[in-house]
């Protein structure tokens, strides 16, 4: 009886253990389009303006910052679930809004004031080389703001994970969420890790001054990773903010209920185009996301452009 009993015991942690796989992979799934933009900006926050033997001890310090972050939202994101489920959609229509609302200001801060961020690049270089300027200070500032960064995008991801698991038994959504937050914030401050050492590898190698074979293999290796640690970010920053609008768009699209039925009905009308129906049926609630995220991003952005000039004081003469 007791090994029957061990036997069962262990059947059913096997299979809980199996839901909690196969609801983490639907989890992170939804939540893998976030994950793109978070891993682009805390790259692009801390790869700038930090010296090269800082840079893991500062991503190090925002690691930590970020379980902090995780730990204090996954219990209230459980507390929502359980107490007022209602508030979830909601919830995650302004968390989609306002996904749409940052990947369009990202590109219309750069493209319409493009004078001021290079200006603000340049005051940032100059303040670097200064010796009177505090690097250890400047250090906290960058942490505070990346800490910032990723809890907007951390509660996010949790509300996103939460979102596909609401029906589910609040024991098993503990389990999941806690994986889903810290598997993330691993892989993504890894990555991050990673991505910032790029251009210091590169340049260790490249100070191999051999003369055989191998030598000079390091060599052309350090050139490559050089070439590819600036291509690797602007590819980041696009794929991110293409990823914003598309969740942003998933997001309001799946929470106004009316607009599910256009959208299947048109993904079954393009299915009979020959040759590319079957490829347009999967792309077309992609790209249909794509363009609300875009669209409401875009109206956000200019909304709030309105108001802040209505309101906005007359400068003294």
């Amino acid at each position: 009886m007791a090994g029957a009993s061990l036997l069962t015991l262990l059947d059913d942690i096997a299979l809980i253990l199996d839901d909690v796989a196969v609801l983490s992979k639907v989890a992170a799934k939804k939540t893998a389009g976030v994950l793109g933009d978070d891993l682009a900006v805390n790259a692009e926050q801390l790869s700038g303006g930090i010296k090269a033997d800082r840079e893991l001890p500062v991503v190090w310090a925002v690691f930590k910052g970020s379980l902090i972050n995780k730990f204090i939202l996954v219990p209230i994101a459980l507390l929502l679930s359980y107490f007022l489920p209602i508030l979830i959609t909601p919830l995650l229509m302004i968390g989609g809004a306002y996904l749409c609302y940052e990947g369009f200001e990202k590109v219309w801060h750069k493209f319409v004031h493009k004078d001021e961020v290079q200006k603000d690049h340049k005051n940032l270089v100059a303040a670097l080389k200064d010796t009177q300027v505090d690097i250890q200070e400047f250090e906290k500032e960058k942490i505070k703001g990346a800490i910032r960064t990723d809890f907007i995008l951390s509660a996010e991801i949790i509300i996103i994970a939460l979102g596909t698991i609401t029906d589910k038994p609040i024991g098993m959504q503990i389990i999941v969420l806690a994986f889903i937050a810290l598997a993330m914030t691993v892989g993504v401050y890894g990555l991050v890790a990673g991505i910032v050492k790029i251009d210091d590898g590169g340049l260790r190698l490249l100070k191999d001054n051999g003369i055989n074979l191998w030598s000079k293999f390091k060599r052309q290796l350090g050139r490559v990773m050089l070439s590819f640690a600036p291509k690797l970010m602007k590819f980041l920053a696009i794929a991110g903010t293409i990823a914003m609008w598309l969740v942003g768009g998933s997001l309001i699209s799946h929470g106004i209920h009316i607009i599910a039925p256009y959208i299947n009905l048109l993904s079954d009308n393009v299915v009979n185009i020959p040759m590319i129906g079957n490829t347009l049926k999967i792309m077309t609630p992609i790209l249909i996301d794509l363009i609300i995220g875009f669209t409401l991003g875009a109206i956000l952005v200019f909304a709030q452009t309105l108001i802040t000039s209505i309101f906005k004081k007359p400068s003294k003469s």
